[in-house]
């Protein structure tokens, strides 16, 4: 069993998301999908059962996250599921052999967006769509407030690979369009996220963020531990019945590959 203990569970924070993907993405009986970022495979899964006369490829740079993947494909017993760990900006992908391409939050973190919207362009059919949803400015972000509230300054870099590099739909239409695609759409989704059944589960779960541990990480001691606490504190405001839950923004984005 791989050891899933020191690992953010992307799955839970986004499954609101991610039922919007799944709607958005129409998957046909016999596609040929590839997943890009894909993690721990939730939506490479997903996708392998609704192409069941196809097949999902599910690519990302972190083999611990993708022995993860393999594990919960194998325990569903789906034979149509494969991983690679690859950067999918610069990964030879055989020309012209995926139906449908999809990402959930996953390409945000491009060092060179323009050559990875394109490598991503030649893997796709021509007329096959890409189905992406990335987060919205930082500032919509409760959980980047959060932290931005906590620590005293921003939770990610304002320009280069972030959570937020794909924000501005306007830079992402011309990084896109610049690739080939063409019929480019965006829709705004608002949907909470999860960190955890309680204030400490979502301390627990927000001190595995890299985000967090750099914050702390910058600090002494003492100042850490106010930090976490003071964190603590954020999180027991927001703890329901259901959970602890940040309010957060994405774009639906839409594309058909040249």
């Amino acid at each position: 069993m791989t050891d899933t203990a020191k690992q953010f569970d992307y799955d839970a924070e986004l499954l609101r998301y991610h039922a919007r993907l799944l709607a958005a993405l129409d998957v046909r009986p016999d596609d040929v999908v590839v997943d890009i970022g894909c993690g721990a495979g939730q939506a490479t899964r997903d996708a392998a059962r609704a192409a069941a006369a196809g097949a999902a490829l599910g690519v990302d740079v972190s083999e611990q996250r993708l022995d993860v993947a393999r594990q919960l494909a194998g325990e569903a017993g789906l034979t149509n599921v494969s991983f690679v760990c690859a950067d999918a900006q610069t990964h030879p992908f055989p020309a012209a052999s995926f139906d449908l391409g999809l990402s959930r939050f996953g390409t945000m973190f491009f060092t060179d967006p323009d050559a990875a919207f394109r490598n991503i362009a030649r893997a796709l059919r021509p007329g096959a769509r890409f189905v992406q949803i990335v987060w919205q400015r930082g500032d919509q972000q409760e959980w980047s407030t959060v932290l931005r509230d906590v620590f005293g300054r921003e939770s990610t870099p304002a320009s280069g690979a972030n959570a937020f590099s794909l924000a501005d739909p306007g830079a992402v239409e011309e990084i896109m369009t610049g690739a080939g695609f063409t019929a480019v759409d965006f829709v705004d989704l608002r949907e909470p996220v999860y960190y955890g059944r309680d204030a400490e589960a979502a301390l627990a779960a927000m001190l595995l963020l890299k985000s967090t541990q750099d914050f702390l990480a910058a600090l002494g001691d003492r100042s850490a531990a106010f930090a976490v606490e003071a964190l603590r504190g954020e999180l027991a405001a927001r703890e329901n019945a259901d959970g602890v839950f940040f309010d957060s923004a994405a774009w639906l984005i839409t594309a058909i590959a040249p």
